[in-house]
C-alpha cells in the first residue's frame, strides 16, 4: 500500500535530479507553483491534478477544454490510474508507475508523432497499414471505476487552483493596466534586461559627479575642507625657531596631518621629534587616552597658536565640573582649588613626579630607604623650589636670591601651611605672552605648565626665567 500523498517526479526532460514531494493534490500546467510544471503554450495553466482517494491514486480534468489523453483517451472528469499508464499533456509525455510508498511520474517531451500514428502503407512496396501498439502497460489490478463528483472534492480543487495563482511572481513585464487574460500573460519570462535601471544610474553617476568634484575641490580649494584657517606655524614653508622643534615645515599641507596611515597623535610625535624637543605624553595623559590634538587643537585661525592653547586648556579637564569619563576615570579640581600646594587636608597629594622627569631635572636629592611616599613626594616638592628657583617679588630669600623654607612659610615650630597657599600664586599664576604682552591666562588663573611638565625632554623648558641652574 503506497504512502499517503506521496509522489516521486523524474524529469526526462530536464537536466534534474528526481524529486520526492508529499502533497494532498498534485497539480499539472503551465504556473509556476505547480508540482509538475510544464512550460508550453500547448498546456494550460493548472490542466489537472492527481489526488489519493483510499489507496488509488485518481487523476482530475481541471480544463475539460483542454483534456488530458490518458491511453490515448481524453479524460473528462476523473480516472484512476495505474501502473503503466501514460498521460499526454500537450508534448509532454507522463509514464505512470507506483511503488510500496509512493505514485511515480516520469515526464518526457515527445516531439514529433510516433510510428503508430502514421500509414505507412504502400501496394507499390507491399507493405500493410501498421496496427497501433498498445500505449500502456496492462494493469496489474482491475482499475477502479471514477470517483462520484463531491462537494468537497470540488472546493479542495478551487483551493488549490487559487493558491497557486496567488504563488505567481509578479514581473516588470506584466502589464500595469488591460492585463491580458488567458495563455497570454504567460508567454513570456521576466528578464533583467528589460527593468528600468534609471534609478540605479542617477544614484551612480551621482557618485561620480560628487566623487570627480570632491578630488578637484581638495587639490585645488583646501579650505573648502577646513573648519578653520590653521595656525601660522603649520603654514610656514621654513623652520624659524632655533633650535627647531620639527623635522620639517608643514607648508600649509593636509596631508601632513592627515593621511590614510597612522593617526594625527601619531603624525604630531614622528613630525616634531628633534635633539631640543620630543613630542612625549606624561603617562597618567597616556593612560587617560590623552592624545596631542586635545591639547594642541589646530584649524582655530592664522595667529591662533597650538602652545598657548595648551596652557589653558588644563583648567578645561581639571575641574569639578568636568563630569566626563577618561579611561573610566574622573578628573577634579587639583591642589583642593589653591594654585599649587599639594596638601589637602594634611595630606600630600598622591601625583608623583613622573622618574623620567626626575631624573632629566638632575635632582641631588635621593630617596632614603626610610623615607615613605609621603615623606618622599615632600622632599621632592621641597627640592624643586629650594634649588633651583629664582626670588619674585615680594618674596624672602637666601643670599644667592633663590627661594627658601621662609620664602613661604612663616613658622615651622608648628609648621605653617597656611602661609604656602597664598604664596603659590605669586609665580604659577597667570601667563603674558613674551613681546605682544597678550594675556594667555589670566592673572587669576593657575598657571598649570609652570611647575607640571607635559614635554619632559623639551630641553628648552631648563631654560626658563625662574629657573636659576640648568
Amino acid at each position: 500500500m503506497a504512502s499517503r500523498n506521496k509522489y516521486v517526479i523524474i524529469r526526462n526532460d530536464l537536466t534534474t535530479d528526481p524529486v520526492t514531494m508529499f502533497s494532498e493534490g498534485l497539480l499539472i500546467g503551465r504556473l509556476l507553483a505547480c508540482e509538475v510544471l510544464l512550460n508550453h503554450p500547448a498546456v494550460s495553466r493548472v490542466q489537472a491534478g492527481i489526488k489519493q482517494i483510499n489507496d488509488d491514486y485518481y487523476l482530475f480534468a481541471l480544463r475539460p477544454g483542454n483534456p488530458v489523453l490518458l491511453n490515448g483517451k481524453a479524460v473528462t472528469e476523473n480516472e484512476a490510474l495505474a501502473p503503466g499508464d501514460v498521460l499526454k499533456v500537450g508534448p509532454f509525455q507522463l509514464e505512470v508507475d507506483e511503488t510500496e510508498e509512493a505514485l511515480v511520474l516520469r515526464v518526457s517531451l515527445q516531439i514529433g508523432m510516433s510510428a503508430s500514428e502514421v500509414d505507412v502503407s504502400s501496394s507499390g512496396l507491399g507493405t500493410e497499414t501498421l496496427v497501433p501498439t498498445s500505449t500502456g502497460k496492462t494493469a496489474a489490478k482491475p482499475r477502479p471505476a471514477p470517483v462520484a463528483g463531491t462537494k468537497a472534492l470540488d472546493i479542495f480543487w478551487d483551493k488549490r487552483i487559487r493558491e497557486a495563482g496567488k504563488m505567481v511572481r509578479p514581473s516588470p513585464l506584466f502589464p500595469k493596466s488591460q492585463r491580458r487574460s488567458g495563455k497570454a500573460q504567460f508567454h513570456w519570462i521576466p528578464t533583467t534586461d528589460l527593468t528600468s535601471r534609471w534609478p540605479v544610474s542617477f544614484f551612480i553617476w551621482s557618485v561620480l559627479v560628487v566623487g570627480v568634484l570632491a578630488v578637484v575641490a581638495a587639490y585645488s580649494y583646501t579650505k573648502a575642507y577646513t573648519p578653520g584657517p590653521i595656525s601660522h606655524a603649520h603654514s610656514m614653508s621654513a623652520m624659524t625657531l632655533s633650535p627647531t622643534i620639527a623635522v620639517r615645515p608643514n607648508a600649509g599641507s593636509c596631508t601632513g596631518c592627515h593621511s590614510l596611515q597612522g593617526n594625527i597623535a601619531q603624525k604630531c610625535s614622528a613630525c616634531h621629534n628633534t635633539d631640543a624637543f620630543v613630542a612625549t605624553v606624561i603617562t597618567p595623559h597616556e593612560a587617560a587616552g590623552i592624545t596631542c590634538v586635545d591639547c594642541h587643537s589646530e584649524h582655530q585661525g592664522s595667529s591662533y597658536s597650538a602652545k598657548e592653547a595648551a596652557l589653558m586648556s588644563c583648567t578645561g579637564c581639571h575641574n569639578d565640573g568636568n563630569k566626563k569619563t577618561y579611561s573610566g576615570k574622573r578628573v577634579s579640581t587639583p591642589h583642593g582649588g589653591t594654585f599649587g600646594y599639594p596638601v589637602v587636608k594634611g595630606v600630600w597629594s598622591q601625583k608623583a613626579v613622573n622618574e623620567e622627569e626626575w631624573s632629566l631635572r638632575k635632582m641631588v636629592v635621593t630617596r632614603l630607604p626610610s623615607d615613605s611616599e609621603e615623606k618622599w613626594r615632600s622632599n621632592q616638592f621641597h627640592a624643586f623650589h629650594t634649588e633651583r628657583v629664582k626670588l619674585t617679588g615680594g618674596l624672602k630669600g637666601n643670599a644667592q636670591g633663590q627661594l627658601s623654607c621662609s620664602s613661604c612659610h612663616n613658622s615651622f615650630n608648628p609648621i605653617d601651611r597656611e602661609t604656602p597657599r597664598t604664596t603659590c600664586g605669586a609665580c604659577h599664576n597667570g601667563r603674558i605672552a613674551a613681546g605682544s604682552n597678550r594675556v594667555l591666562i589670566a592673572a587669576n588663573q593657575p598657571n598649570c605648565t609652570s611647575c607640571h611638565m607635559q614635554h619632559i625632554r623639551d630641553k628648552r623648558r631648563w631654560g626658563t626665567p625662574m629657573i636659576t641652574v640648568e
